[in-house]
């Protein structure tokens, strides 16, 4: 799981920003699967899967144990090297692989047939809409962008970056990427309510924004 939306006054780059997030405190996050994508790729043919800003990787090692062969790209050396390290315990390296990349340059050797990207958000400058519609575009027909975001802050998010956030009703997701014209169907646009626990072990209810766009 990766990151949280908005646009504040500070400077530093995604990849200033999100190592020294990472690299400044142990891991982070539970290594679970985001509930909200689970339930959407749950049930799909299994194939070439691309977790965009994965974190340290709860995502890609899910996909991979569901059969998909599982790429994630983070901008975050740090990020990448837990990812690697969780697949490699679990006996997953050929199935679930990192990369380190910038979302706005790096590309896939290929056509994928799941892009996912959970809480693709920054309260440093981010081009999420140029970034998604970009790996969309390396979708096979019939593949599918599976966008989850925070609908409203979680409750252990700080109050500083909270208030510097945008949380993305799944209308506005659907326009901000601007791909449900001809050739793109858009399968699911709601608000859906899970159970969660934060890095600091607070448990919680919350509402993620699921968008579904499968290109035809």
């Amino acid at each position: 799981m990766t990151d949280a939306h908005g646009h504040g006054s500070d400077e530093r780059s995604p990849a200033e920003f999100w190592e020294q997030m990472y690299a400044e405190s142990g891991r982070r996050w539970s290594g679970r699967v985001n509930a909200s994508t689970a339930d959407v790729v749950r049930g799909l043919a299994p194939g070439r899967s691309l977790d965009l800003g994965c974190g340290e990787g709860g995502d890609v090692l899910w996909c991979a144990r569901e059969g998909w062969d599982a790429l994630g790209v983070d901008v975050s050396p740090t990020a990448v090297q837990r990812g690697t390290e969780a697949a490699a315990a679990e006996g997953l390296r050929d199935r679930a692989r990192f990369v380190v990349g910038d979302l706005t340059t790096w590309q896939p050797d290929g056509q994928v047939d799941l892009v996912t990207a959970s809480f693709l958000q920054s309260p440093v400058e981010l081009s999420r809409g140029e970034i998604l519609r970009r790996f969309a575009s390396y979708l096979a027909p019939g593949g599918r962008l599976v966008v989850v975001a925070h609908a409203a802050p979680p409750p252990w998010m700080s109050a500083e970056h909270a208030g510097h956030g945008e949380f993305p009703t799944p209308a506005s997701e659907v326009a901000e990427i601007g791909l449900d014209g001809e050739g793109w169907t858009v399968e699911v646009a709601e608000v859906r309510r899970r159970a969660a626990v934060g890095p600091d072990g607070t448990h919680a209810e919350l509402d993620d924004s699921v968008v579904v766009l499968r290109r035809g």
